[in-house]
C-alpha cells in the first residue's frame, strides 16, 4: 500500500547548478519535505524528472507559447532526460539517492501533430513540454534506455535503492514495467546488477 503526499518545494534551478545535481537535489528535497507528515514505520519515495537540450535544463513550459517553443526545439533531435530518485527511511533517516540519464531522440513530427497536442493541454505540466507515454502524439521514435524514467519514475533504480534499505520487491519489477508499458527495456539487467557491487 502506498500513499501520494505532494511535497510543495521551489524547483528554481541554483546558479551554475548542473542536470544531474539539480534532480538529485529536488528528489531528495521532496523526500525530506514530506517527512514530518510521515510514520516511522514508512518509507518515503522522492523524485524528480527534466528535460535537457544543449546542456540547458527545459523545465515545464508557461503556456502554449512556450511549449510549442520547446517542442520545436526538441523535434527530430535526441535529448537527455534526468531523474532524480530518493529513498527515505522514516525511522532512522536513513537516505540514498541515484539518478538515471536517458537519451530520447524525438521523431520529425508535424507542425498539424505539434499543435494539436499542445491544444490538447498536456504538455503544460510535463517537463520539456511532452508526455512519452501520450497515445497519440507519440513523440519518441527508437529509444534504447528507460522509458520509465522519462515517464517519471525509473522502477529498477528503485529497486535498487529499496535493497540498499534491505527492502525487496515481492514482484518482478522488471517483466512487470514492461509488460505495462509495452516497452522491451535494453537496460534493465544492467541496472538491477548494479546494487551488487555496492
Amino acid at each position: 500500500m502506498f500513499n501520494l503526499d505532494v511535497a510543495d518545494i521551489d524547483e528554481t534551478v541554483l546558479s551554475g547548478e548542473q542536470p544531474v545535481a539539480y534532480v538529485e537535489r529536488l528528489a531528495v528535497e521532496k523526500a525530506r519535505a514530506v517527512l514530518p507528515r510521515s510514520r516511522p514505520e514508512h518509507i518515503i519515495i522522492g523524485s524528480d524528472t527534466t528535460v535537457v537540450l544543449d546542456c540547458e535544463i527545459l523545465g515545464k513550459p508557461t503556456d502554449e507559447r512556450e511549449a510549442r517553443s520547446m517542442l520545436t526545439r526538441l523535434r527530430g533531435r535526441n535529448h537527455q532526460v534526468y531523474t532524480g530518485i530518493a529513498v527515505l527511511r522514516a525511522e532512522d533517516q536513513t537516505l540514498f539517492s541515484d539518478v538515471c540519464l536517458t537519451e530520447v531522440p524525438m521523431r520529425n513530427y508535424s507542425d498539424a501533430e505539434m499543435d494539436a497536442y499542445i491544444e490538447s493541454g498536456d504538455p503544460l505540466d510535463k517537463a520539456g513540454a511532452y508526455g512519452i507515454q501520450n497515445p497519440d502524439f507519440q513523440p519518441v521514435i527508437n529509444m534504447q534506455g528507460c522509458y520509465a524514467s522519462v515517464m517519471g519514475l525509473p522502477l529498477c533504480h528503485l529497486t535498487v535503492l529499496l535493497r540498499r534499505l534491505d527492502i525487496s520487491p515481492r514482484a518482478d519489477v522488471a517483466r512487470n514495467c514492461q509488460a505495462a508499458l509495452h516497452y522491451a527495456c535494453p537496460v534493465y539487467r544492467s541496472i538491477l546488477k548494479s546494487d551488487l557491487t555496492k
